[in-house]
């Protein structure tokens, strides 16, 4: 069955993925595989950017995303005659013919993958370029993976793709079981300067531990004064800051957000 495995980490946010797809669908008829894509209004392939934290402690995390092409697909149990349907290789498929007016087929979906073209009266989106699969040309992957320069987005046989348990799906609370696989997907962080007011430095190699429900966090503070707590869950935590017989205790939070803490005095 064919998967896509996304390493998130190494994503540079070029976007060429989701530029290759607009290439490869815009203006294109594949026929049974896809009508042509509208230039605007849809991204069969879109790359999302996150900006986290708070200045100076930011980051900036990008995740390509398309349709999951589920194993329990919304999308399958809401179409009418056949109208959506699994390919034997696990690719799920709209056939343009079937789906015309139902925009059901849209609403279903949880990941908001599925598009409306309003002047063809159907629903859209990514078709993992099934029709390069099963074509002539050179090109056996989909577009988004033939053009990403820096290899984030792989796809193939699930077995052949290396999968070692520690992918992640995207809302797996969804049920709906993804054949999109991710490596580094964000974690949330809580980030800070520590200075000394009394000696007007900052300070290098203090202690910082996070203490909440969900476990406990070590960091050091480099030789710029900043800790990364890194990789937390969605929590609340206390943060205590400790070097030379000095403490700070800080309350703060990852439910919602990333935490850039600033500048913090350590007395």
């Amino acid at each position: 069955m064919k998967a896509f495995l996304i390493n998130v980490k190494n994503c540079v946010g070029c976007h060429d993925c989701q530029i290759g797809c607009k290439d490869e669908h815009c203006g294109n008829d594949w026929g049974e595989y896809a009508a042509p894509q509208p230039e605007v209004g849809q991204f069969w392939c879109k790359v999302n950017q996150y900006e986290r934290g708070h200045k100076p402690h930011v980051k900036v995390s990008y995740v390509p995303t398309m349709c999951n092409h589920c194993g329990n697909a919304p999308c399958m149990a809401v179409a009418k005659d056949g109208a959506v349907y699994r390919r034997e290789d696990g690719l799920v498929l709209i056939d343009p013919a079937k789906a015309k007016g139902q925009r059901q087929i849209v609403d279903a979906c949880p990941y908001h993958a599925v598009y409306w073209n309003e002047e063809l009266n159907i629903p859209q989106k990514c078709t993992g370029c099934a029709h390069l699969l099963d074509g002539d040309e050179p090109i056996k992957v989909p577009r988004c993976v033939d053009n990403c320069h820096v290899d984030v987005i792989l796809f193939g046989e699930e077995e052949e793709l290396g999968l070692d348990g520690t992918e992640e799906v995207l809302h797996p609370e969804y049920g709906t079981k993804p054949r999109v696989f991710y490596r580094g997907l964000p974690k949330k962080f809580i980030a800070g300067t520590v200075f000394d007011p009394a000696e007007d430095e900052i300070v290098e190699g203090a202690t910082v531990t996070a203490i909440g429900e969900a476990g406990t966090y070590f960091a050091t503070t480099d030789s710029w004064g900043d800790f990364w707590l890194r990789d937390l869950p969605d929590a609340d935590w206390t943060v205590t800051i400790e070097a030379g017989g000095k403490k700070k205790t800080i309350q703060t939070s990852t439910v919602s957000e990333d935490k850039g803490l600033g500048d913090i005095a350590l007395v």
